[in-house]
Parts: structure tokens; C-alpha cells; sequence
């Protein structure tokens, strides 16, 4: 039977969950927003369906936070290789998208590839290397890069 959840937040925690829900990390913050939305007395099914994920996943987030505390909720870094051809490809694009617009041409992905392999010896494609520099946080200068 689905009903109301006995759990419970410290005024500490209860700061820590709304920071983590206000943050950048889109999956960190669902889970910091659906446990604030369970201390405040929505149920498994209601909060499940207003996330678009299973009720069961919501038990986890919650599982999780009883635990844990916020700290639970964090997303990590899966254990995993180096990411070289990531590592190369921004060691070539950042000084090259930091410069002024008026003293580099016309930055597509392609020359950027181009440009990767050339000074690094790694390939790199179009897709991932705009993967790559979303991850990063774009092109910090504003500058646009196309394919």
C-alpha cells in the first residue's frame, strides 16, 4: 500500500538537499528534489510520475538518503581508463577557442579534429569531440564552434 514515507530531515540536511537540487547536475538534483518532495509528504507514485522515472527508483533515492544522508545522492565518477583522446583534444581546442575571435579563423569541428590528430596523434570524431567540450562547459569565451 502506498502511502505517506516516515522519513524524516534535519534543517542541515534539509540545506544540503536544497543546494544539491538548485546544482548544474541534472540527476543529482532529481534526487535532491524528490527526497525534499518526500520529507514534504508526496508519495512514491506522485513523485515518480512528476520525475518520469519508476516508483522503485524512487525507492532507491530514498534507500539511498536514509543511508547515507545527501551526501548518498551525490553522482560519482564511474572507476574507469583515462579519457585520452578527451585529454588530448582539449589540450588542442581550449588555447585555441581562448583566443580572440579576431586572431583565428573559422573553428569548426572538423579543422578542430583536424587540428587534434595533427598536434596530438589521436583521432578523435565530430560527435565526441563535441561531447567533449559540453562536458567541459563549451567554449568558456562564448566562441561557437560548427560542424
Amino acid at each position: 500500500m502506498a502511502g505517506r514515507s516516515r522519513l524524516t530531515a534535519t534543517a542541515e540536511q534539509r540545506g544540503e538537499l536544497a543546494a544539491l537540487a538548485s546544482g548544474p547536475d541534472r540527476p543529482q538534483a532529481d534526487r535532491a528534489r524528490a527526497i525534499l518532495l518526500t520529507v514534504s509528504g508526496w508519495t512514491n507514485p506522485r513523485i515518480a510520475e512528476a520525475f518520469g522515472v519508476q516508483e522503485n527508483t524512487v525507492r532507491l533515492w530514498r534507500c539511498a538518503f536514509q543511508s547515507g544522508g545527501p551526501e548518498a545522492l551525490r553522482s560519482r565518477v564511474s572507476a574507469g581508463p583515462v579519457p585520452v583522446k578527451a585529454e588530448a583534444a582539449l589540450r588542442v581546442a581550449v588555447p585555441l577557442l581562448s583566443a580572440p575571435v579576431t586572431d583565428r579563423t573559422n573553428g569548426t569541428l572538423a579543422r578542430l579534429t583536424e587540428e587534434i590528430e595533427r598536434q596530438e596523434g589521436v583521432t578523435i570524431s565530430c560527435s565526441q569531440l563535441s561531447k567533449v567540450l559540453r562536458r567541459k562547459g563549451g567554449c568558456a569565451t562564448g566562441a561557437r564552434v560548427t560542424r
